[in-house]
């Protein structure tokens, strides 16, 4: 019960990473403000939650590209449960594929820019966005932790879902370092935690690590929850990757 007491905001939560992430802090006695733009399927993961021993689940309708969306699920967590002792900005994914976009044929400048925006403002904004609302309650605690997810492909690139790298490099780098540094003399830190390929998806066991495999997604959220417990408190302002050492291969592009 390493999260007895304590609160966590996620995004994306209901499904992938950051339903498991919830699942698991629940279990271990915290309690997870859970936001995600699926209501029906939220409302049925929070239930499932609540069902179980350990801290509470509750579940708020988020879409991290609104500000003001933002700042609600901020004030529910803090008007339900007191704090906010660590922010998971889970939600994100590849524009091209969650928007179904046929890029048969098709070259980064022939797609829509529609499509891009939407990237960015997802998995850049979105944790942005976070981490300016959660500050103010951090601040004020005189503690927290903020955890960004980055993504093997922000380091190597992508020629045509460019949002994606984009987005996830400034994660992995601009926006973790400052967020560190402004939350420093409160005690609020910022980690970046940056997978390789992960079994979210079947697809994902194609692409290529030194340890011949891709990583199970609890593998992920055991090391988030280990930077955000007891343990943990010395980690701050930095990127973690958590690749199977993919980063680190000699490889021809796939």
């Amino acid at each position: 019960m390493r999260f007895q007491g304590q609160v966590a905001i996620a995004t994306g939560a209901a499904s992938g990473m950051g339903l498991l992430f919830s699942q698991c802090f629940t279990a271990e006695g915290g309690s997870v403000v859970m936001c995600d733009v699926n209501e029906a399927v939220l409302n049925e993961k929070v239930a499932e939650i609540n069902a179980k021993e350990g801290g509470r689940a509750l579940g708020v309708l988020c879409d991290v590209r609104d500000y003001a969306q933002v700042c609600s699920a901020r004030d529910t967590a803090v008007r339900e449960f007191g704090r906010i002792d660590v922010m998971a900005n889970f939600a994100g994914g590849y524009a091209l594929r969650m928007l179904k976009v046929d890029t048969k044929g098709k070259d980064f400048c022939d797609l829509p820019i529609e499509v891009f925006d939407w990237g960015i403002d997802v998995n850049l904004k979105g944790p942005f966005y976070f981490g300016h609302a959660v500050l103010k309650q951090m601040r004020e605690q005189k503690s927290g932790l903020i955890v960004n997810i980055g993504s093997i492909t922000g380091a190597e690139g992508d020629s045509k879902g460019l949002d994606y790298p984009t987005s996830k490099a400034a994660l992995m780098h601009g926006l973790t370092k400052s967020l560190a540094q402004a939350g420093a003399p409160y005690g609020v830190r910022c980690v970046c935690v940056s997978p390789g390929p992960v079994l979210t998806r079947a697809s994902m066991a194609n692409m290529k690590t030194m340890l011949g495999r891709a990583a199970d997604p609890r593998e992920i959220i055991d090391l988030i929850l280990f930077i955000a417990s007891d343990q943990g408190q010395f980690i701050n302002g930095t990127n973690i990757m958590i690749d199977g050492g993919r980063d680190a291969m000699k490889r021809v592009q796939e």
